[in-house]
């Protein structure tokens, strides 16, 4: 005899309604922009009443702020590979490989956070100033190591990492204009590892690490 199902606990409600209204947010503010986007908009895609959206983000700015935050904090996750890494054909190869599957599967994610820096970041100049430049500053020293110890060439860090998140993002925030050179057609999965080897080989090569 099959256990019955249990009840989802408030706490797993709140944490799936939480995703799905994000997960609306995302592509309400990518394609409309702060201004053009509404909480009745973002509440219609969520397929939740307007009041269940002011119960979890009080404001249209809190939501906003909450999206950018997410996708940055994926990308974080994404870049603990450097931390563990033995030099930078592990540590780049998996970064590259992690950022490109978040472009894959939070595009409008990455279209966000283009579009407010793009705008000169009005609401997350702080966090930039501090929790990003924190973070970059990390990344520059495990590269900076990495240079040291002659497993790359001598290259500037900090524009390496630019690099890597101008090719890999420029999956997602312009997807559009990829699928359109694709024949009007998303990529497909062989085409998706075949971007991420032909990045990870250029880059790799371009910076000494692959003889």
């Amino acid at each position: 005899m099959a256990e019955p199902t249990r009840p989802m606990r408030r706490q797993d409600i709140r944490r799936e309604n939480e995703k799905t209204i994000l997960l609306a947010a995302e592509k309400v503010f990518a394609e409309a922009g702060f201004g053009g986007a509404t909480m009745q908009l973002i509440a219609d895609l969520a397929g939740l009443p307007k009041a269940n959206l002011h119960y979890y983000f009080a404001t249209k700015e809190e939501l906003y702020r909450s999206v950018v935050q997410n996708i940055f904090e994926i990308w974080l996750q994404a870049a603990n590979c450097f931390d563990a890494a033995r030099g930078p054909i592990d540590g780049i190869s998996a970064y590259i490989d992690a950022k490109m599957e978040i472009s894959r599967r939070h595009p409008d994610g990455s279209k966000v956070w283009a579009s407010e820096v793009m705008h000169g970041a009005p609401v997350l100049q702080e966090y930039m100033e501090s929790t990003l430049s924190e973070w970059t500053d990390g990344r520059v020293e495990i590269i900076r190591r990495w240079i040291e110890e002659r497993k790359m060439d001598p290259v500037d860090p900090r524009h390496l990492l630019y690099m890597l998140w101008a090719t890999t993002q420029h999956y997602a925030d312009f997807g559009h204009q990829i699928e359109t050179l694709n024949g009007g057609k998303s990529l497909s999965d062989r085409q998706w590892r075949e971007a991420k080897e032909n990045i990870k080989r250029v880059i790799l090569k371009g910076i000494g690490a692959l003889r």
